[in-house]
């Protein structure tokens, strides 16, 4: 019986035998897509007397200006800076006079450009420790999606509790927590003054579980209990004039304001329980 000896030539024409043979590429990284009037540009729309939307026709980004600089609040998409940028520009306010940016929750959808907008202008960026977390992370580990909503990275310069606030000039924000949509999901309010009038404004997050867990959550066993306490936290606050990060969940159209029915915050958070519990409900029965 022979035996056939290979040499170092025979596994090189076996080698490149297979990489002669078609190989199946690796598969493309898909990032996640939204609804288009998410991603649509708007030109400024101004709220209030120094209050200003700029960010696109189905997400808010709020600009406040003062007399020592301006604070911007949600940056939207990540491919949304140089929009917020330019928008800045439009209405008066260079990069380096933006001095804080607040967010509403750590989502993509409205923390997705703030790295860049940090290091394009030197704000400081102000958040609570849960929210400071998922900034930290590019959006990475989220309780309820998690890593299908990644961003750049973002590193929170103060962290703040619950009821505490933030001046810059004239201006003075109060947060407030009002867990559920994301554990560490706030709230905003301020006074501003519109056609010649002093408003209380408040700025309160989504008040939604799309698809989440309701009933037996692991990952966030109290969620039921954290909205039922955001829904009364919601219904309590000063709100003349109420905005949300999805503008139509209180009842703007930023592509036309006239057409918007805007709603109050109690009528806000009243929808909203009414909504969680019917999602409940039917999370029991299965």
């Amino acid at each position: 019986m022979s035996v056939i000896r290979c040499s170092a030539v025979c596994g090189l024409l076996l080698v490149s035998a297979a990489q002669a043979e078609p190989v199946t590429p690796l598969p493309q990284l898909e990032a996640y897509t939204v609804p288009e009037a998410w991603l649509q540009p708007m030109a400024p729309l101004q709220i209030a007397d120094n209050v200003w939307q700029i960010g696109t026709d189905e997400l808010t980004s709020l600009l406040l200006k003062t007399r020592e600089g301006a604070i911007l609040i949600d940056g939207g998409m990540p491919q949304s800076a140089e929009h917020l940028l330019a928008n800045m520009k439009a209405v008066g306010v260079a990069p380096q006079t933006l001095k804080w940016i607040l967010v509403s929750h750590g989502h993509g959808d409205h923390a997705g450009s703030l790295a860049a907008i940090k290091q394009a202008t030197g704000a400081r960026l102000v958040a609570n420790a849960e929210t400071a977390m998922l900034m930290a992370d590019g959006g990475a580990n989220d309780i309820h999606f998690g890593d299908d909503i990644l961003y750049p990275p973002v590193r929170v310069d103060r962290q703040i509790q619950d009821g505490e606030q933030v001046s810059l000039g004239n201006l003075t924000l109060t947060g407030h927590f009002i867990p559920g949509h994301t554990p560490g999901s706030m709230a905003w309010t301020w006074q501003s003054t519109r056609d010649g009038e002093t408003v209380d404004i408040a700025y309160v997050d989504s008040l939604t579980a799309p698809g989440y867990q309701l009933v037996d959550n692991p990952r966030y066993p109290h969620i039921v209990e954290d909205f039922t306490a955001t829904f009364k936290t919601v219904k309590g606050l000063s709100c003349d004039l109420l905005l949300t990060p999805h503008p139509g969940a209180s009842g703007w159209d930023y592509t036309d304001a006239t057409q918007s029915t805007r709603i109050d915050c109690v009528d806000y958070a009243k929808k909203a329980e009414q909504t969680l519990r019917e999602q409940r409900k039917a999370q029991q029965a299965d």
